[in-house]
């Protein structure tokens, strides 16, 4: 189902993930997975979130320094 989507929240894209919501709120903070912003909330691209997976296997997204930033 969620797959369907076009974007999700923090909450449904850790869910479809299984990343922590601390981490990707870490991710988006430092710039790493790109997000759309309208007002409070914050919806993640899921061909975005996709890429960014991909471009990032195998490496530990707990620490953003390391991680790839998606484009």
């Amino acid at each position: 189902m969620l797959r369907d989507k076009v974007a999700m929240s923090v909450e449904d894209a850790s869910a479809y993930t299984g990343i922590g919501r601390n981490t990707l709120r870490e991710l988006i903070r430092s710039q790493k997975l790109p997000v759309l912003r309208i007002g409070r909330k914050i919806l993640i691209r899921t061909d975005t979130l996709d890429n960014f997976l991909r471009i990032n296997d195998g490496r530990d997204l707990r620490n953003a320094a390391e991680a790839f930033a998606a484009k």
